[in-house]
C-alpha cells in the first residue's frame, strides 16, 4: 500500500489535537498532503470557534508545514464523475467530501479519514 496520504479534515483535526495514533502514522508516512477544501474547512472551524486568533494561528502553522493540493480543472472532472455516481446510486455526501475525494483520485493518493462514505477510494483509517 502507498505511503503517501491525503488527509480528510477529521484526521487533520485529530492530528492538531494531539491524537497519538494519528501522529504515529503521520510521522512515519512518506508524504502527507491535504486538499484546499480541507484547508477551507479548517479555516471555517477556526472562525466559528471561541478562540479565533489561536485557532487561525494553528491552521496557518499547519499549512506552512504541509503540502496543499489545489483543485483545478482535472479535479473538477473527477468531482463530476463522483457526484454523478453518487447521484445515480442515491447516496449523496457533502460537497467538500466530494472535492476531497476528487483530489485523492486525481493524485492517486490513499485517503485517510474516519468517515465511512468514501467508496471506491484507497482508504485508511487512523
Amino acid at each position: 500500500m502507498s505511503s503517501s496520504f491525503i488527509l480528510d479534515t477529521n484526521i487533520v483535526i485529530a492530528y492538531l489535537g494531539g491524537d497519538s495514533s494519528v501522529e504515529e502514522h503521520y510521522f512515519s508516512a512518506e508524504a502527507i498532503y491535504v486538499s484546499s477544501p480541507t484547508i477551507g474547512e479548517l479555516y471555517y472551524g477556526a472562525y466559528k470557534s471561541g478562540r479565533v486568533a489561536a485557532n487561525l494561528a494553528r491552521v496557518e502553522q499547519f499549512i506552512a508545514e504541509t503540502n496543499v493540493l489545489e483543485c483545478d480543472t482535472a479535479t473538477a472532472k473527477y468531482y463530476g464523475q463522483i457526484r454523478n455516481s453518487l447521484r445515480s446510486r442515491g447516496r449523496p455526501i457533502s460537497e467538500n467530501d466530494m472535492w476531497i475525494a476528487a483530489v485523492a483520485m486525481q493524485y492517486q493518493l490513499t485517503l485517510v479519514s474516519r468517515d465511512i462514505h468514501f467508496d471506491g477510494l484507497l482508504l485508511e483509517r487512523w
